[in-house]
């Protein structure tokens, strides 16, 4: 008789383990669910992906830190009903506290990760903070990442580095027509505009070139960075499945060994 496979609860075991556990015990547990008969539980649990060293600590952030998590998921909401409603006090408020929410999440995902003996770099630290701030900036994205299921480090949207330290001024209500009329009348003569303000100078505009280019190096190192991790954690696992063959060929090996041994005592 077939037995149901939960392959949520697999997926929750298996991103609870280290990387390097994870090929291992995927494979087994897919094993088990084509053993029972589950042929649809076992291609869904096949397809997990190994995490990577940034995916695996912002798991365990996850995991290890829920009240955080949790206050982390609120200031999120709150960023972002702030963004859409122009609130700019609010807003302005809440964008320092993102940086230093940020940067103390990220520093507590990597001393979780060293405790469990996971040494993690700079670059590392640098993609959990990406992910911290995707997780931010979008809904889904906060989702994602508050399942502490990831495979891989989270990008926030294109052109987000964070939202703006000055904040966009509420506009004023409109006023009826009547009292436009009203204040118009009031209101002196109105003295001539300003000179326009005058074009950046080219000093600036190198400036700003100079700034776009490291943006966009700094980013282009960051995705060689994860197609890096990736390409590793698929050798991690073409390695772990050539080490169990090696296994069972020793096994076959020494079995046959003995087979062969005891043929050999009965014929004498």
């Amino acid at each position: 008789m077939d037995v149901d496979v939960d392959v949520d609860a697999v997926a929750d075991e298996l991103y609870g383990l280290a990387p390097e556990r994870f090929t291992e015990a995927r494979n087994e547990q897919a094993a088990r669910a084509r053993k029972v008969g589950q042929a649809g539980a076992a291609k869904a649990i096949a397809a997990l992906r190994r995490p990577t060293r940034a995916a695996y600590a912002s798991n365990l952030l996850v995991r290890r830190r829920p009240e955080e998590v949790a206050a982390f998921l609120e200031l999120g909401e709150a960023l972002r009903r702030a963004q859409r409603s122009l609130d700019g006090g609010r807003l302005k408020a809440l964008s320092h506290q993102r940086h230093v929410v940020v940067a103390a999440l990220a520093r507590t995902a990597r001393q979780l990760a060293e405790e469990e003996g996971r040494a993690v770099g700079e670059g590392v630290v640098h993609e959990v903070e990406q992910t911290l701030h995707a997780a931010l900036a979008d809904s889904e994205a906060a989702v994602q990442w508050s399942g502490g299921r990831l495979s891989t480090g989270l990008d926030p949207p294109v052109g987000f580095t964070g939202l703006p330290e000055t904040a966009p001024v509420r506009p004023p209500p409109e006023r009826p027509a009547k009292q436009k009329q009203e204040q118009r009348r009031k209101e002196p003569t109105p003295e001539p505009e300003p000179e326009p303000e005058p074009e950046p100078s080219r000093e600036v505009e190198q400036r700003r070139a100079r700034a776009e280019r490291a943006r966009a190096e700094a980013a282009a190192r960051a995705a060689e960075l994860r197609a890096a991790e990736q390409v590793l954690a698929e050798a991690d696992e073409r390695v772990a499945e050539l080490e169990r063959q090696l296994r069972e060929a020793r096994t076959a090996r020494t079995e046959a060994r003995r087979a062969r041994s005891a043929a050999a005592d009965r014929a004498r």
